[in-house]
């Protein structure tokens, strides 16, 4: 049993004060961040006197800190979220709170007082973000996002054997253009200028990596470029992307109610889309047999969807979108579907997490169908050849450039879409 100290004994006096001398239960949720410290501040003072306590100023900061944070939907995790530099918090019970700060991860000394704690703090977490969804035992994990774009996914006890587990990845507003990734060194600026010509000639582009690689940011920031004349809509299962532009139409797939009905897939979403009169499509995540609809969607003339994929390189990534078109059901061989996907998909971009933090591109490859030969090849145009790690951890490398003629060079003719002579032979 952990002892109980002075600081521990005022501040289980000041919650009970709270709750039993003045209003806090029904004005809480409506007090703004300096209200509730200005708030608590007061019942503070008024408690020490009426019962002749002493409080330090190093205890009263601390103090109006931790119960302002527990009530407020960031609970304690509230500083994890408001440093710029974190980019992942996760949760594993109550006890126990891991961050990921410039791609390293550690344990912090944040924890909450028991589950009902943590518990509290993720029902203020979704009340804030308002969300329809729910979580509870009987649906035991959710996935939702804040106000702010950081994505949300919980998952409770019998599921989880450790007590709630929460894992927040946060939107970061600090990269939004093309050269605050040149500047992080996720590419290099004749990347930069090639991804965004082909973003202006629609190629078919399918973004893959691991969870936590930057794929989602690097779409996110490539979608920018897309004309503001066009009908965009998006697909997603939690909202991640944050597009600019103004003709922007967001669908969300739903999951079952509370009777076991009413879901709503992604593949449900794409097939009604379609008939959304689009421009242009991008799918947040791509996991299963809607790739049928959306190969057979470009074959049919929609052209510059966009996509991610988990995969590990652009090798498995191909492979993935052939397994699942043939988890479809789809009555055609394997070869049929590799064709199939090849003369659909004109681009593969393959983002990774290196040991020294930054996320980098490390294949822009083009997707290749050889009518004549009735080959499928991968060839890529831009990749990364890490040279070795310097005596600060940083990894030290270049981008190599293929200047062979894509086969998709014609579409950028099409869209009169020029790129500097120095990119193709």
């Amino acid at each position: 049993m952990p002892v109980q100290t002075e600081y521990d004994d005022t501040k289980a006096k000041l919650h009970r004060y709270l709750i039993s001398k003045t209003d806090f239960i029904k004005v809480k949720d409506t007090l703004n961040d300096d209200q509730m410290r200005l708030y608590v501040d007061a019942a503070i003072t008024a408690l020490s006197r009426e019962n002749d306590i002493m409080i330090t100023l190093e205890d009263r900061l601390k103090l109006i800190r931790e119960i302002a944070s527990s009530v407020m939907s960031l609970g304690p995790i509230r500083p994890l979220l408001e440093d710029k530099e974190v980019t992942e918090v996760m949760i594993n019970g109550y006890r126990q709170v891991y961050a990921q700060r410039s791609g390293k991860m550690f344990l912090t000394g944040i924890t909450f007082d028991d589950n009902a704690h943590l518990m509290h703090t993720i029902q203020k977490l979704m009340a804030a973000s308002g969300t329809s969804r729910r979580v509870d035992e009987s649906s035991p994990y959710v996935d939702f996002s804040l106000n702010d774009g950081s994505r949300v996914n919980v998952l409770l006890p019998p599921c989880s054997m450790v007590g709630p587990v929460v894992t927040v990845r946060k939107f970061s507003r600090d990269i939004s253009t093309v050269d605050n990734l040149v500047d992080l060194g996720t590419l290099s600026r004749a990347m930069a200028t090639f991804l965004i010509a082909a973003v202006k000639a629609k190629l078919n582009i399918v973004f893959c990596g691991a969870t936590g690689s930057g794929k989602t940011t690097v779409l996110n920031v490539l979608s920018r470029h897309i004309s503001e004349d066009e009908r965009i809509i998006t697909i997603e299962d939690t909202s991640e992307l944050r597009l600019l532009q103004q003709h922007v139409v967001g669908l969300q797939s739903k999951s079952v109610n509370i009777e076991g009905k009413g879901a709503v897939s992604i593949r449900d979403l794409f097939i009604n889309s379609l008939r959304m009169r689009p421009d242009r499509i991008i799918i947040g995540e791509v996991r299963g047999e809607e790739i049928l609809d959306m190969i057979q969607s470009i074959s049919s003339g929609h052209s510059g969807t966009m996509a991610i994929v988990h995969a590990d390189s652009p090798e498995e990534c191909f492979n993935r979108m052939i397994t699942m078109m043939l988890m479809s059901g789809i009555r055609l061989s394997g070869e049929q579907v590799r064709r199939q996907i090849a003369t659909s998909i004109e681009l593969i971009v393959y983002t990774e997490l290196f040991m020294d933090g930054v996320r980098r591109i490390v294949n822009i490859t083009d997707l290749r169908f050889d009518k004549e030969t009735d080959r499928v090849s991968l060839e890529d145009i831009f990749k990364f050849k890490q040279e070795h790690i310097d005596p600060n951890g940083k990894v030290q490398g270049h981008w190599v450039m293929n200047k062979k003629l894509p086969s998709f060079a014609d579409k950028f003719a099409k869209r009169n879409v020029r790129l500097p002579q120095e990119f193709m032979q």
